[in-house]
């Protein structure tokens, strides 16, 4: 017997250097052909994660240059593909279609993303109580909605006023295999002594770069040798290169913007940074704990307790304090050298980032709806 395979399609602003796009070519990679027929919206084509989408995946680029303005493409799409599950990301993205629902086609189930801290995201935009009195309104619309960690769907219930039955959690994965070869690729990148710090992440506001280079002198005064890479681009690259000429960092700091395989600078780093103001679940905070490299992060709105508990030698600090950053990297790298067999347990307890078990909990969650 033949059972017809489920239509899904993903909808996502860009295939760009993001985390919510390097989750869904995961899933689109992963997801079993058997059971599910896959298609990909994006309102822009082009993008580094372009060439991960498999070839069996249909991409339809709708060609529009805001979330605001996607909604008659996203309709034409959607009712010419009839699918029975749609899942999108982010939160603009996100409203604009469960503005849209009541015109979608019948049996078509609507699932969204959530992937930050809703509450604290809201309360930074232009006009906060209007965005959270719509979110509010719009967001138990969506038929189900996937939260990024326990945080998130607690912070939703109880700030935010969605109801939990609505939710569901399911952590991003982490494709540990890939991960490791990719850091294999190309060999260390750094040079001198260091120690040599890393992090990595959009250049905005919530990723907190500019309190890790306000920490810098203090690291320096201690580790005179540190050097920092930061990898990432984004819409606050030239205020951070401001700040780090006037420090006087501009020896000890580079900005390598995107890049492609970032993998090779965790693995060949002394420590990994994240200074965020507030975070979902941190992608690459995931894959420095498999690749087994030292972390420092704030304890931040978030996932990052979620994730603490995979590596009890990850130091968590105050968030907003660049003076206990500082401390805690400086901590960090005077540690000796981890035992192979503190990596394998940090593996171990990553079970629940395993990329099988979420991409298993996405199909059950897409044939729930169904």
């Amino acid at each position: 017997m033949i059972v017809a395979r489920m239509r899904v399609l993903f909808l996502v602003p860009s295939l760009g250097g993001g985390g919510a796009e390097r989750v869904f070519s995961t899933l689109l990679r992963h997801l079993d052909r058997n059971r599910f027929e896959l298609h990909l919206a994006v309102l822009q084509g082009g993008g580094a994660y372009m060439g991960d989408v498999p070839k069996d995946v249909t991409i339809h680029d709708l060609r529009v240059s805001r979330a605001r303005y996607a909604l008659p493409s996203v309709l034409n799409l959607v009712w010419r593909l009839r699918p029975q599950a749609m899942l999108s990301t982010p939160l603009n993205l996100n409203l604009t279609l469960i503005l849209g629902k009541p015109l979608l086609p019948s049996g078509t189930k609507l699932l969204v993303r959530e992937s930050t801290t809703a509450s604290v995201f809201l309360g930074e935009t232009k006009n906060p109580k209007m965005w959270t009195w719509l979110y509010r309104k719009l967001y138990k619309k969506a038929d189900k909605i996937v939260c990024l960690s326990d945080w998130i769907v607690d912070d939703m219930v109880a700030k935010l006023g969605v109801p939990r039955e609505k939710m569901v959690r399911i952590y991003n994965p982490v494709d540990i295999n890939r991960v490791l070869e990719l850091a294999e690729v190309g060999g260390n990148p750094y040079s001198g002594p260091g120690p040599h710090l890393v992090a990595a992440g959009r250049l905005s506001r919530e990723k907190g770069f500019d309190i890790l280079l306000a920490a810098m002198p203090a690291v320096l005064e201690c580790l005179p040798d540190s050097r920092l890479t930061i990898l990432g681009d984004g819409p606050l690259r030239d205020d951070l290169s401001n700040q780090m000429h006037k420090l006087g960092l501009s020896p000890v700091v580079n900005f390598l913007g995107f890049q492609q395989n970032p993998w090779r600078y965790l693995k060949h780093a002394d420590a990994f940074v994240l200074p965020s103001r507030y975070e979902g679940l941190s992608n690459i905070l995931l894959e420095v704990l498999a690749i087994g490299r030292p972390v420092v992060a704030t304890d931040c709105p978030g996932a990052v307790r979620e994730v603490e508990s995979c590596d009890e030698e990850m130091i968590v600090v105050r968030p907003e304090d660049h003076v206990a950053l500082a401390e805690a990297i400086v901590s960090v790298c005077r540690r000796p050298r981890r035992e192979h067999d503190h990596l394998e347990t940090v593996r171990l307890r990553m079970s629940k980032f395993n990329l099988q078990r979420i991409v298993d909990e996405y199909s059950a969650l897409f044939q729930q709806v169904s």
